[in-house]
């Protein structure tokens, strides 16, 4: 089957689970710079892959927490993500959004804490699938995506908004 037809998706099954969670205070949202890891030095949401037994939440929650040591409040689950790598990663990510934080970012060794006007946000810096989902879901709409990728390089795309 041809990651290029929707009919491909329909019997998709991942080998990584993952989830992000993307902080809203203030107009602006909470985006980082990787420092390692799968799309290590891109402009990205906090987030990773599950841990066993845990939930997209639980992850989202954690994965926050690790990187930038706050704790998300308020957290909307908005969207789903769904991408084959032609390496043969086959990834889904939960896609949360939080309505605040307790405590102030700061930086680690997975992470550098940016706040952004939406306006600002540097899609050119990121995973080539972002422009097409994330300004919907800061507006808040909710969405299911599936991207083809070779590398870094997003081979196909399909949107649909719920």
């Amino acid at each position: 089957m041809d990651p290029h037809d929707p009919a491909f998706w329909q019997n998709w099954q991942p080998t990584m689970r993952a989830s992000l969670c993307f902080v809203r205070r203030d107009k602006q949202i909470l985006m980082i710079r990787k420092k390692r890891g799968l799309g290590a030095g891109k402009i990205n949401g906090p987030g990773g892959r599950l841990e066993p037994g845990e939930n997209a939440l639980e992850a989202a929650i954690r994965e926050t927490q690790e990187e930038l040591c706050i704790t998300p409040l308020n957290l909307s689950e908005r969207g789903e993500l769904h991408f084959q790598f032609v390496d043969g990663l086959a990834l889904h990510c939960v896609v949360f959004t939080a309505e605040g934080c307790l405590g102030e970012p700061v930086e680690t060794d997975e992470a550098i804490p940016h706040w952004m006007e939406p306006a600002t946000i540097p899609y050119p810096e990121m995973w080539q699938d972002d422009q097409y989902w994330l300004p919907g879901m800061l507006e808040g709409k909710r969405f299911r995506g599936y991207f083809h990728f070779h590398g870094d390089l997003m081979l196909s795309q399909h949107l649909v908004w719920l």
